[in-house]
């Protein structure tokens, strides 16, 4: 439903209309990458090459709140933050499932490269690159008040050239004015900042990427 302010609103759901992607024009080809809430695969959207997530919607109906709720955050995120080595937000749909459209980047993950140069090391002026591109990331993250909470390799994609990191997957973010209690769902163990572990610290901080 189109709302007068130009927004689209499904239930608790709402996209400013040029963000609002027609699932009629995605194909999607095969997958190429998944995780606990959601699956990516390579695809098209009128004729571009994409990447479309397409989130595990769940089975009892507080599964499908949380999910929805996961879902609609992401969205709004992506939507109004835009930066070069942030993957770039292309739309996003509701129905018939929840997607996630952004730009398809094919270098492969920063984890995979790493491991593809063993047993050589990174060549230094790349490493300080990754990491320029990785800090300002996350800067125009926290500038927005916006608090990845997953930073990982797995979520560093590298462009085609892979003198690129960009950086993907919104759906564990949160705004740093909300205060939340840490659960399971924070990030992933290995890289968690200690206090988030230890769940000593109750609400959500830029420290905390």
């Amino acid at each position: 439903m189109e709302l007068s302010n130009g927004f689209y609103s499904v239930h608790e759901f709402r996209l400013e209309a040029k963000w609002l992607i027609d699932p009629k024009h995605l194909f999607v080809g095969p997958k190429i990458g998944e995780g606990a809430h959601a699956k990516v695969y390579e695809g098209k959207y009128k004729n571009q090459n994409v990447a479309i997530k397409i989130i595990h919607k769940g089975e009892t109906p507080e599964e499908i709140a949380k999910k929805e709720a996961q879902f609609a955050r992401e969205v709004e995120m992506l939507s109004r933050v835009q930066h070069k080595n942030l993957a770039k937000f292309i739309g996003a749909c509701k129905e018939p499932a929840m997607v996630i459209v952004t730009e398809l980047l094919l270098g492969g993950t920063l984890r995979k490269y790493l491991v593809s140069l063993r047993p050589r090391c990174l060549d230094t002026r790349v490493a300080v690159g990754f990491a320029l591109d990785i800090a300002q990331a996350m800067e125009c993250l926290h500038s927005h008040g916006i608090i990845h909470r997953d930073l990982k390799p797995e979520n560093l994609i590298l462009t085609a050239d892979q003198k690129t990191v960009k950086l993907v997957d919104f759906g564990l973010a949160r705004e740093e004015s909300l205060t939340e209690m840490m659960t399971a769902e924070t990030g992933t163990y290995r890289w968690m900042a200690p206090e988030v572990f230890l769940l000593k610290q109750l609400s959500c901080f830029s420290t905390s990427d």
